[in-house]
């Protein structure tokens, strides 16, 4: 099986070089006919190119070592760099489209020339390319997203990576398509209102996109639990010797594959200390082999009481 880390750099790069090429054909069609769409998409795909260079500079720093000054590591810096993704579509992507369908609005000029041809030429171009990215982003995602929808794979994955590309690429054959259609319709009719309307409704969807990305960034940022299935793994890796109860358990996500685990355990009154240690060691021995992304366990020995684990209060 695919790492999803792997998958994540794999689905990154090929919507990288998709991007980049798309974006050419693109600002070469702009020039040709001044197509305000063209326009859009074109800083679009720019945007969509500096967002994939973000997402691989992330997951490079997220692979230093721990320091004292960060003896959690960096794996968070994949979640930084992806909330500066949202931060790129939304202003270089979204308000850029906005603002040129404005002043299309208000200044029109029609398509035409010789090249009057060519963007419709070079937007199926761009939509067979950027269906390409896609696919590679649905098979990637498929290998780790489980029995999950989409929408809930994009609200509750821990890689922000596949999430973001999947987003991305949806919302740029959607924006394709909005221009395709208000290209089609100005060269049909002569009323370049319709390129207007077009490059409006890619800027519309590029901000709705980046609002979308920034509010599950967010959360990761501020630091999510594992998964419902990990915790129930963890749960029952703990109590597997039959004897160990849990008082207390919270976890913590320091990057996509790193969680931190603190639990209070009941011990006897009884026990030693050479006890209580075989204890703690089991049971940390049980959570790795269940919960292989686990990397950091602190498990704190007390006597149980019924008032504190049914509260979930380790005080």
């Amino acid at each position: 099986m695919v790492s999803v880390a792997g998958g994540s750099t794999k689905a990154v790069i090929t919507a990288l070089f998709a991007n980049i090429t798309i974006a050419v054909m693109k600002f070469v069609a702009f020039l040709l006919t001044g197509s305000s769409s063209m326009l859009a998409e074109s800083v679009h795909s720019v945007a969509d190119s500096g967002n994939q260079g973000l997402l691989l500079l992330g997951g490079k720093r997220a692979k230093r070592d721990a320091s004292p000054e960060h003896p959690f590591g960096y794996g968070r810096e994949r979640y930084v760099y992806s909330f500066l993704v949202a931060i790129v579509l939304f202003s270089v992507g979204g308000l850029f489209a906005l603002y040129e369908a404005f002043q299309k609005w208000q200044h029109p000029h029609p398509i035409e020339g010789f090249w009057w041809w060519l963007p419709p030429v070079v937007l199926i171009g761009a939509i067979i390319a950027e269906g390409f990215a896609l696919k590679t982003a649905i098979v990637e995602s498929n290998r780790v997203r489980g029995k999950q929808s989409w929408a809930e794979f994009v609200r509750k994955a821990k890689s922000p990576e596949l999430p973001v590309i999947l987003l991305e690429d949806t919302g740029a054959i959607t924006g394709l398509i909005f221009a395709l259609l208000g290209v089609s319709l100005t060269l049909i009719t002569g009323d370049s209102i319709w390129d207007a309307l077009g490059t409006g409704m890619i800027g519309l969807l590029l901000v709705i996109i980046a609002i979308i990305l920034a509010i599950e960034m967010k959360s990761l940022l501020l630091g999510e639990s594992a998964s419902r299935s990990n915790i129930e793994s963890i749960k029952e890796a703990i109590t597997a010797d039959g004897g160990t109860k849990i008082i207390h358990l919270k976890t913590l996500h320091l990057g996509p594959e790193e969680l931190l685990v603190a639990a209070k355990i009941a011990i006897e009154r009884s026990d030693s200390g050479q006890d209580v240690a075989e204890e703690i060691n089991g049971a940390e021995r049980r959570i790795r082999e269940a919960v292989s992304i686990t990397c950091v366990i602190y498990l704190e020995p007390d006597i149980y009481s019924a008032k504190a684990a049914a509260t979930n209060d380790g005080a």
